[in-house]
């Protein structure tokens, strides 16, 4: 049975591109994902990252939202650690106001960079990953609706309520989103390890919340999609570098594509991607309709979120075109 995709946006900069064109480029993306009937357009929180165009995330799905009509827009994620609640209630809240019935707010817990940049963010790191479960529950408190006398409201905000989902890589998000009776999306898309118990503790602990909500997951994967599987394996090498280069501390501009790429890595290296991009689709149009049926198969995915690091904006695009064929018919 088919299910809803939706798309994860970093808003890649290209190897000589900018971060403008890269904004201009997630735009024109979620306007084609919204023509192709995707569910949401997420774009993510990262920091010190020449690659991703993305760290201003509330400012980046403002100019994405403004340019589309009815796909769902939302944070995958905001690090909530980086910020005052009310802060983020205040953002979103602004977004939910515009653009009412459309925002969701993703959250998660990890910094989104390295511990230099995140004391730069916070000016000190008081702000304890410790202290996720307490900043979500006061982050849904300042949508919900004020109280009389309340000495400090989210305007705009309050009384909004947009769905909050925890994000997570680790079995921790699902216990959390379980016991809050939250939409929970997973990060297979460059963590799979956990996957599968992740999977079977948030369904097997949740708890629906005042609302009475039923238990909702999604899982993200990476796609590398093109008309043949020997162009797929070509364009994916942009990824595998961008992927070597974080990991070995020299994160930059997504690299153009490089015929044999792979093969010529070490073996270290090799098994580090195969680890990371475990979950992967990379092929032709039949490639991917046969893992994404066998991706939401194997999770019993409510939905499924797909990321693609293409170096072309236009292949990437495609790539989008070929995922749409595994959606449910309207």
């Amino acid at each position: 049975m088919p299910v809803p995709l939706s798309v994860l946006d970093l808003s890649p900069i290209p190897e000589g591109s900018n971060a403008g064109q890269a904004l201009r480029n997630s735009l024109d993306l979620a306007r084609h994902a919204e023509g192709l009937g995707f569910n949401r357009f997420w774009m993510a929180e990262h920091h010190n990252m020449p690659g991703v165009a993305s760290a201003a995330t509330a400012v980046a799905l403002a100019h994405v939202a403004a340019g589309t009509s009815r796909i769902r827009i939302g944070s995958g994620g905001i690090m909530l650690p980086n910020h005052a609640p009310l802060v983020i209630a205040e953002q979103f809240g602004t977004l939910a106001a515009l653009h009412p019935g459309r925002i969701d707010v993703g959250v998660g817990r990890a910094p989104g960079t390295d511990p230099l940049t995140a004391r730069a963010l916070r000016r000190n790191l008081q702000g304890d990953v410790d202290h996720f479960p307490q900043d979500v529950i006061e982050l849904i408190r300042w949508f919900a609706p004020s109280t009389p006398g309340q000495p400090v409201r989210a305007v705009p905000g309050e009384g909004l309520e947009p769905p909050v989902w925890i994000l997570g890589s680790s079995l921790y998000g699902a216990q959390l989103a379980a016991a809050l009776g939250l939409p929970y999306a997973f990060a297979s898309h460059f963590a799979p390890g956990e996957l599968d118990r992740a999977t079977a503790i948030y369904r097997q602990q949740f708890k629906p919340g005042a609302k009475g909500a039923a238990s909702y997951f999604m899982p993200a994967l990476t796609l590398v999609a093109a008309d043949t599987d020997e162009e797929a394996r070509y364009l994916a090498t942009s990824l595998y570098q961008a992927f070597v280069n974080l990991r070995t501390g020299r994160p930059g501009p997504l690299p153009a594509p490089i015929d044999g790429y792979f093969e010529r890595l070490d073996p270290q290296a090799r098994a580090m991607l195969d680890s990371a991009l475990a979950c992967a689709i990379i092929g032709g149009p039949a490639t991917v309709q046969k893992g994404l049926a066998a991706f939401a198969e194997r999770t019993g995915a409510d939905e499924v979120m797909i990321t693609s690091q293409v170096f072309d904006p236009s292949a990437r695009k495609r790539g989008f075109e070929i995922a749409a064929e595994s959606l449910p018919p309207t």
